[in-house]
Formats: structure tokens, sequence, C-alpha cells
């Protein structure tokens, strides 16, 4: 017998109610869900669609699909110093492919588990394969990390390393299989970035704005300084890489990578330097590694480059340098 929407809902995505949250009121199975939010919390939401031969290669296994939908959503509450708590999912599906589904919401369920979140609702249909997941979570009120709060002093940081997701994608694209630490490291941090929620609570109340890299520095970093209405200096010899990324390509193309590749999923943020500090004692006990890349400018500095620019230096000189222009869906 053919497994129907609801069936399909029922067998595969439905959690005991026992495994809801305090906060969750009703689940699956109504045409809503029900959540409270506590007082002195705001709610964040973020949606993100994931198409085939768009965002993801047909060729991508069902759990590694699942647990990037889940994780580059997180990611986005990360960069607002949020808590994650819950998520929908609409998923459009060509045909029901029994093991692929199980392997798909398995690891779907099991990511969710690991960063204490919730599946309360969704949808499916009948399509070309796309994944679409809206993530909500609490941020305490007065303690948000938004891109137009950037401030001229400020030092600008990234965590983790940069570039790592796009040369792991370059060696999919290209048919290279993993088969030595530095190929499966490249690779991996493309299929299974990590969000940085423990690191964007931690900024919170001391960070005067952030984003998550998602279509690379040299595009998300200008979203702040737009929106902050700022100027910035990077220098390039401050890019944090990988040892991996280093061992399979010159620095020039490193640099590139770091800078226009994308998909990292590491945050980028500003903070003052009074509170340099602080930040460091925190990433202390967070075991999440942090770099000082460079500084916010006053627009009007960097006339010459045009407002809201980024002035490359290296080794604290100047130089003529001009990355690729990050991802942009609808860009000719």
């Amino acid at each position: 017998m053919a497994m129907g929407e609801f069936d399909l809902i029922k067998h595969y995505f439905e959690q005991p109610q026992g495994q809801a949250d305090d906060f969750v009121a009703l689940s699956i199975g109504d045409d809503c869900a029900l959540v409270s939010v506590p007082e002195n919390s705001r709610l964040a939401i973020t949606t993100d669609t994931m198409v085939e031969n768009t965002h993801f290669l047909p060729s991508i296994s069902a759990e590694d699909l699942a647990y990037k939908a889940v994780a580059t959503n997180l990611s986005d509450l990360a960069s607002m110093g949020a808590q994650p708590k819950w998520v929908s999912l609409a998923l459009t599906l060509p045909n029901i492919d029994e093991n692929w589904l199980t392997r798909f919401s398995q690891s779907l369920l099991h990511t969710l588990k690991k960063y204490n979140v919730t599946l309360i609702g969704g949808d499916t249909t009948k399509g070309p394969l796309s994944i679409t997941i809206t993530a909500q979570g609490f941020v305490e009120k007065g303690a948000v990390l938004c891109r137009h709060q950037a401030k001229v002093g400020d030092l600008i940081y990234v965590s983790g390393t940069l570039g790592d997701s796009a040369a792991g994608l370059q060696q999919i694209l290209s048919g290279k299989r993993a088969v030595g630490f530095d190929e499966e490291f490249l690779q991996q941090r493309h299929l299974r970035p990590t969000p940085r929620i423990t690191l964007g609570q931690a900024l919170a109340d001391i960070a005067h704005a952030a984003i998550d890299l998602s279509d690379g520095l040299n595009s998300d970093l200008r979203h702040i300084l737009k929106r902050s209405q700022c100027a910035a200096e990077i220098d390039l010899s401050d890019l944090p890489l990988s040892s991996s990324l280093l061992n399979r390509y010159e620095r020039t193309q490193a640099e590139q990578f770091a800078l226009s590749g994308g998909e990292d999923y590491e945050l980028c943020f500003t903070v003052p330097p009074e509170n340099q500090a602080l930040l460091e004692s925190r990433l202390k006990n967070l075991d999440v590694p942090c770099s000082c890349i460079g500084h916010i400018v006053s627009a009007f500095e960097q006339k010459k480059c045009g407002p809201f620019s980024i002035r490359f230096l290296r080794d604290g000189q100047p130089i003529d340098y001009s990355p690729n222009v990050g991802f942009d869906h609808f860009k000719e």
C-alpha cells in the first residue's frame, strides 16, 4: 500500500509527546504548533531553503543533507546570540524512497537532539528535491547581536578557520575521494559545518555586531559594514587557515577560498577594544578558536576604496587586492 503524506509524517518525523520541551504546548499533528516564550526573551526566527543542484549535489548522502540543513539554520540563530529551540521542516520529494527517508529522518532527529532542538511541525509535497527549515530560538532582550551595531574602532574577529568548506566542495566537484586526513577534513567541513551556538551566546553582551559566514568573508563582512555605515581594514596575514587547507593549496588560493568561498558557517563579529580581555577569557572556556583579523574604520577613511569597503593589508602594509565576490543566488 502506497504511503500518503500524513502517513509519511507520522512514520518518519512525529516524535513521542514526552520528547517535546516545556515551552511546547502543541506539536506535530495539528494545523499549527503552540509554543511559549519566556518573559525576558524575544523569539528569533530564521528560514533557509536548500535545493538540489543549487545548494547540494545529487550525490550527497541523506545523512549529510539532513545534518547540513539543520546546522545552517542553527548557525543563523548563533549569529544573533540566540538559543535554538524548535524547527519546522518543509520537505519536497520527487518520490517516496523509504530507505532514503529513513536515513534522512534519523540523521535529522539525531542532529536536533544533539543541539537540544525539537521538531514541531512542517509540510511535505511532491516535486524536485528541496528542504526548507524554519528555526526558532530565544534571545534575551537587550543582548541581541545584529549587523547594524558595529562601531569605529571595533576589532574584527572570526571563529574557526576559513576556506575549508570551499576547498572541500572543489574536491567533491572534481571527483576527488577523501582518501587522506586533509581531504577528509576539508570535505567534512563542507558537508558537516559546526554552528557556533555557545560562542554566539557568549558574545551577546560583549560584541557589537555579528554575522555567520555563509557567502564568504568578503561578502558577509560587507553586510555588517553597509548596515553599520562604516568600513574595515583586514590583514590577510591574520586570516585563520587550517593546516589541511595549506597542505593542499598555495596560500594565495587558500586566501581566495577564505574570502570568497562561502559555507564555512563560522561567526564574524566586532568587539570594542575594552572588551577584548573579557572576550579572550570567555574563549578559553569555550574551546572555540577565534582570530582578530582587522578593525572597523570610518567610511570616510576609505574614500579611495569607496564607502562601506574593505581595505586589505599584508603584515600591516596596504596592498592592492581584489578578492572574488562571494556567492549571490541572483548575480548574473
